[in-house]
């Protein structure tokens, strides 16, 4: 049975900042795609909760003057798969909300609760690390902005404190950047991610690489960039034995854990596998062009 104490609906932020402020124990609940299921196995001892549900305010995603995106926190997977915004300028975010559970998950899940929740293997967060997006929360005092990466504290552990709202998340412009997204599980749908990669790229004039970013889910205890990985190929041309330099490096920037789902030395594999294969599809979409002579 699910465990709910008192139950609050406001519809405005202002609301729910006042009540969250009277009521700082009760826990937020958005799509409460995680929040429940652990409410009815018992992980979570009877709580009141607020429920976002009515906040429309939330649901926004909106282009910004600078190039950049705004996505409200409570906008859904389904939307984030279909919006035209996201899939104009980061369309790796669309390409992960595609990725995730099937059509009633996607319906429900939010992109908030889906990085408030702090597990390493939420699909909308390799995309955000590599876009570095901030986060803005706000309290009713106040409102400060985090980068994604220092959001991040431990496994299932965040930066948001208990009088905290998240507002929605600020995409920087990538303009001129090709991405790809590679999720691996074990099965093809309705899986949760073994290995989430997510890659963004931008080339000079001349067909060098100007900007690789890299994000690994599913490959620490929380998501990471791979800062070395991404320094071999700047200013480089592309080739197999860049893609596999760079392959490698990610590899020892990641930290894989054993777990039930897959051994360490097997994440690192994919890992290897898998940042390969998104840089060359990025490089690709950023306008990269393959040479007859070159394998790629």
């Amino acid at each position: 049975m699910y465990s709910i104490g008192n139950w609050w609906e406001p519809a405005t932020v202002d609301e729910t900042l006042a009540t969250l402020k009277d009521h700082p124990d009760a826990r937020l609940i958005a799509g409460g795609t995680d929040l429940i299921i652990k409410m009815n196995g018992g992980q979570i001892d009877e709580t009141d909760c607020i429920s976002l549900h009515k906040v429309e305010e939330l649901r926004d995603i909106s282009a910004l003057e600078d190039g950049g995106l705004w996505i409200g926190a409570m906008a859904t997977f389904a939307r984030l798969a279909k919006e035209p915004l996201v899939e104009e300028r980061l369309p790796i975010l669309a390409q992960g909300a595609r990725s995730m559970g099937g059509p009633q998950i996607r319906n429900m899940a939010t992109l908030g609760g889906n990085v408030c929740n702090g597990a390493v293997s939420a699909d909308g967060a390799p995309a955000l690390v590599a876009a570095e997006a901030l986060l803005v929360l706000r309290t009713a005092d106040g409102e400060r902005r985090v980068p994604i990466g220092e959001f991040y504290l431990g496994p299932s552990k965040v930066d948001l404190k208990p009088d905290e709202l998240l507002l929605g998340f600020v995409i920087p412009p990538h303009v001129g950047y090709g991405g790809e997204y590679i999720k691996f599980s074990p099965r093809k749908a309705m899986d949760i991610s073994m290995l989430g990669c997510a890659v963004l790229c931008a080339l000079e004039d001349d067909g060098r690489i100007r900007d690789l970013k890299i994000a690994l889910g599913t490959s620490a205890p929380t998501p990471i960039r791979c800062p070395q990985a991404e320094a071999l190929a700047s200013g480089e041309v592309m080739s197999d034995a860049l893609v596999n330099r760079v392959g490698e490096t990610a590899v020892t920037e990641a930290s894989p854990r054993n777990s039930w789902r897959a051994a360490a030395d097997y994440r690192k594999i994919m890992i290897e596998e898998l940042v390969k294969r998104a840089v060359k599809a990025a490089w690709h979409r950023a306008g990269g062009e393959t040479d007859e002579n070159d394998s790629m």
